[in-house]
C-alpha cells in the first residue's frame, strides 16, 4: 500500500505473518547459542506445608545434569513486588505446584529426568481449597482488581426490589478457567558480567525489567528484556512469571545461557487463572420492563500468597439505568494458586451472569430480550454519573438483530425442532472499558526516504506491529511501505503491557505524537537530511493517564443460534454473530480476527472449558489440553463479526477503542440464553457439557424420578 489517505482502517496484512507461517519467527525458547542449558522445575506435591528436606544426589548423578537449585542453595533475591515470584527463597509451600526446585542440565531431556529424580520431603498442614458462597473466611476486600471499589451503592436497592412489580433472584457460577496460550511461558537468560539479557514470552518487557532489577539488585539499564514474538497470553503473561526469575537465577549460577520452558501441565498452578465466581443477581422491574433495582454480588477466591479479586460485579455499574444499584465483592483466601488476569477479567464472568439474569427478567416480563435492553439504556454511566464519550449499544443490538434475523424468532421455548434437535437463539450485550497508559516512542526520518519508528510494544498475536505502522504512516503522511517499526525491547523505553485492550491506544498515542512532531520538523527542514536523520520523541505521561470527564467504554451485542441434541445432550452452536461499537477500527483484517477470537473463546467458556479443584489433593484436575477442552475448528461453524461506524473525539488521536477483549464479554451468555430458548430449561452453571444438559433434559421429561433412577 502506498496511498496514505486511507491507511488507517485498511485491511493490511500482518507484517510478521510470513515469518510465522514459514517458521522463521523466533520465540523465547529459540534463542540458542553454544553451551545453552535447559532447566526443568520441581513442583511441590503437597497442598500446604513446608519442605523439610531435599535430596539432590540422585539428580546430580544423572548424565548431563549441571546443578540443582533449591531454597537451601539458591541465592537470596530482593523482595519482589509480586510475591508469586519469590521462588526458592524459603521452605514454605503455599499451594500444590509451587516450585521447590530447579534442575539445570545440558539437554531438556536430562533436565526433565533430573527433576523427576529429586527427592523432596514435606511437613504437611491442613488445607482448604473449596470455595462456597457462605465460606466463613470470605471478606470484603479494600478494592477489587484494577483498583475498583469493592462495594458501590446508589439509592435503596432492597426497598426498591421489595416493591418491584417483577423480581428475579438467581444465582450463577463460573468455574475456574485457564489461559493456556499456544506458547507456554518461556524465558531464556544469559549474563555478561553484571548485565542480564532475557528473551521472555511476556506481554510487557518493561514490567519484567523492573521486577528483575528489584529482585537481582541491579539498575534497570543493566537489564534488557526482549519479546520478539509471543505465542499468545490472554493475560497470563501480563506480569512476570516464575520462569523468568528461575532462568536468570540458573544462568547466574551456571554461567550458561539457560532456557526455562514451563510444561503445559504446570501452567494452572503458577501463571494465574480466572478465579471461580459465584454470583447472586437480583433484578426488579416495573410493569413496563424498566429496572427499578439491580443488585450484583460476587464471591470469589484468592490465594494466601497474593490477593487478586476478580472484579466481576463491575460491569453492572455500567450497563443499565436504574434508580437503585448495589454491587459487591467478597473473597476467600484459600490454599490455591494465585488467580490473575484472563481475557476480560471481571467483565467476562460478570456479564455472563448479568446478561443471563436479564434474559430471565425478559422471560418473566414477556418482553423481547433485545427490547428489554433498549428500554433500560442509561442517560449517563449509572455508577459515576459521567456522560458517555460515546455509547452505541442500541445500534449494535438493532444491527445485530437485523443481520441475525431476530424478528423471525418465535419467543416460545422449544418452538423449533429438527428431528431430535431442539433449536434456540439468544442475545447478550457486551462492554469493556477504554483504558490507556503512558508510553514513550521515537520516530526518525532517514536519508533514504524511509522512517524508523521505535516503541516498546509487545505483539502477542494481535498485529500490533502492523497497526502501529499504520498509525505512524497516517501521522507522517507517508506511504506505509516506507515505515519500519521496532518493538518489544525494554531498551527502547517504558511502555505498558499488551493487556486490558489498552495496547494500541497507549502505544499508538505515543507513536502518533512522535510522528506528528517529526512531520512538523521535516516541514521546517530544507535540503538533504543529515546522515543520522532527524528524530522526534514523545512521552505521553501526564496526558494518557489524566482522568477523563467522560465514561469511556466499548459496547457490543452477541446473537447465538444453537441446537441441543435430546439424545446425547450435546450443544452445537450453528451461528454466533457479534456487532461492536469500538471507535475507529484501525485495521479491518486484524480487528475482525480479534473479535472472532473473542467470540470463539466465549463459545468455549459456555460449552467446553471446565476446571475443578480436587478438595483432597488441592490441585486443578484438568491441567492440559487433553482434559481442559477448548473449541476446535469443528465446534465453530459460522462466526461473524461486524462493527458500527463510531466517531468519538474523547479517546486518543486515532479515535480508537480497545477490541482485544470485548469479543468474549457476553458471548457465553448469548449461547446460554439460546440453550434456554431451545430447551425451556435454565442452566445457571457453566459449562453446558452433554452430561449436564442431558441430565436436565431427562429430569424435565421425567420429573418424578428421572426414569426411576
Amino acid at each position: 500500500m502506498t496511498a496514505t489517505d486511507a491507511v488507517l482502517g485498511a485491511p493490511v496484512e500482518r507484517r510478521e505473518g510470513r515469518e510465522k507461517v514459514t517458521g522463521t519467527a523466533r520465540y523465547a525458547a529459540e534463542f540458542d547459542a553454544p553451551g545453552r542449558a535447559q532447566a526443568w522445575p520441581v513442583p511441590a506435591t503437597v497442598a500446604r506445608g513446608r519442605v523439610t528436606g531435599v535430596d539432590s544426589a540422585p539428580a546430580l548423578a544423572l548424565p548431563g545434569v549441571l546443578a540443582v537449585l533449591t531454597h537451601e542453595n539458591a541465592s537470596r533475591l530482593g523482595e519482589p513486588d509480586d510475591p508469586t515470584l519469590a521462588v526458592l527463597q524459603g521452605p514454605h509451600v503455599p499451594h500444590r505446584g509451587w516450585f521447590v526446585g530447579l534442575v539445570v542440565a545440558e539437554t531438556l531431556e536430562a533436565a526433565r529426568a533430573g527433576a523427576a529424580a529429586v527427592r523432596v520431603t514435606y511437613e504437611t498442614e491442613p488445607h482448604d481449597v473449596t470455595l462456597t458462597a457462605s465460606h466463613p473466611g470470605a471478606y470484603v476486600p479494600e478494592s477489587a482488581n484494577g483498583g475498583f471499589a469493592a462495594v458501590t451503592k446508589h439509592g435503596d436497592p432492597d426497598g426498591a426490589l421489595a416493591s418491584s412489580a417483577t423480581r428475579v433472584d438467581v444465582a450463577y457460577s463460573v468455574p475456574p478457567l485457564h489461559n493456556h496460550p499456544m506458547e507456554p511461558h518461556t524465558s531464556t537468560a544469559h549474563w555478561d558480567g553484571d548485565r542480564l539479557t532475557v528473551h521472555s514470552s511476556s506481554q510487557g518487557t518493561t514490567a519484567v525489567q523492573k521486577e528483575l532489577a528489584r529482585m537481582f539488585g541491579l539498575p534497570e539499564d543493566r537489564i534488557t528484556v526482549r519479546a520478539e514474538h509471543v505465542g499468545g497470553g490472554f493475560g497470563s503473561k501480563g506480569t512476570p512469571r516464575p520462569e523468568v526469575v528461575l532462568a536468570a537465577m540458573a544462568a547466574r549460577e551456571t554461567g550458561r545461557r539457560v532456557t526455562v520452558a514451563l510444561p503445559r501441565r504446570y501452567l494452572p498452578a503458577v501463571v494465574g487463572h480466572r478465579a471461580p465466581t459465584l454470583h447472586r443477581l437480583r433484578l426488579g422491574a416495573d410493569t413496563d420492563g424498566r429496572l427499578t433495582s439491580l443488585v450484583h454480588e460476587v464471591t470469589t477466591h484468592t490465594s494466601r500468597v497474593k490477593e487478586f479479586v476478580e472484579q466481576a460485579a463491575v460491569p453492572a455499574r455500567v450497563m443499565y439505568g436504574t434508580p437503585a444499584l448495589r454491587t459487591a465483592h467478597r473473597v476467600a483466601a484459600l490454599d490455591v494458586p494465585t488467580p490473575s488476569w484472563m481475557r476480560a477479567p471481571g467483565e467476562c464472568p460478570g456479564m455472563y451472569a448479568l446478561e443471563s439474569a436479564m434474559d430471565e427478567l425478559a422471560a418473566e416480563l414477556g418482553v423481547d430480550p433485545v427490547e428489554l435492553r433498549i428500554r433500560n439504556e442509561p442517560e449517563t454511566e449509572p455508577d459515576s454519573g459521567k456522560p458517555f464519550s460515546s455509547r452505541h449499544l442500541v445500534e449494535c443490538l438493532r444491527e445485530g438483530a437485523r443481520r441475525f434475523g431476530w424478528e423471525d424468532r418465535d419467543p416460545r421455548p422449544r418452538s423449533r425442532t429438527d428431528g431430535p434437535l431442539l433449536i434456540g437463539s439468544g442475545v447478550a450485550s457486551a462492554t469493556y472499558p477504554v483504558l490507556v497508559s503512558p508510553c514513550v516512542a521515537a520516530a526518525r526520518a532517514l536519508p533514504d526516504g524511509g522512517f524508523l519508528v521505535r516503541v516498546n510494544a509487545t505483539d502477542i498475536g494481535t498485529g500490533a506491529r502492523t497497526v502501529l505502522a499504520q498509525v505512524a504512516a497516517d501521522a507522517l503522511g507517508a506511504p506505509l511501505d516506507r515505515v519500519r517499526i521496532e518493538v518489544a525491547d525494554s531498551g527502547i523505553g517504558f511502555a505498558p503491557m499488551a493487556g486490558g485492550s489498552s495496547g494500541t491506544a497507549s502505544w499508538g498515542s505515543a507513536v502518533h505524537e512522535a510522528c506528528a512532531r517529526l512531520a512538523g520538523r521535516l516541514a521546517e527542514h530544507s535540503g538533504p537530511l543529515p546522515d543520522e536523520g532527524i528524530t522526534a520523541e514523545a512521552d505521553t505521561s501526564g496526558t494518557a493517564d489524566a482522568e477523563s470527564p467522560y465514561a469511556r467504554h466499548a459496547f457490543g451485542a452477541h446473537f447465538a443460534e444453537v441446537t441441543v441434541d435430546t439424545v446425547s445432550g450435546e450443544v452445537r452452536v450453528r451461528r454466533l454473530l457479534g456487532v461492536f461499537a469500538a471507535g475507529r477500527i484501525l485495521n479491518a483484517r486484524t480487528a475482525r480476527s480479534q473479535f472472532i477470537g473473542g467470540l470463539t473463546m466465549g463459545l468455549g467458556m459456555a460449552l467446553t472449558e471446565d476446571s475443578t479443584m480436587d478438595p483432597v489433593f488441592g490441585d486443578f484436575v484438568e491441567r492440559d489440553l487433553a482434559s481442559y477442552h477448548v473449541p476446535a475448528h469443528a465446534d465453530v461453524a459460522n462466526l461473524e463479526a461486524h462493527w458500527v461506524d463510531e466517531q468519538d473525539a474523547h479517546l486518543n488521536p486515532m479515535g480508537s477503542k480497545g477490541i482485544g477483549e470485548i469479543g468474549i464479554v457476553g458471548s457465553a451468555a448469548a449461547v446460554g440464553n439460546a440453550v434456554h430458548h431451545a430447551t425451556g430449561i435454565r442452566f445457571r452453571e457453566l459449562p453446558l457439557t452433554p452430561d449436564r444438559v442431558l441430565t436436565a433434559l431427562l429430569e424435565h421429561e421425567h420429573p418424578a424420578g428421572m426414569l426411576g433412577v
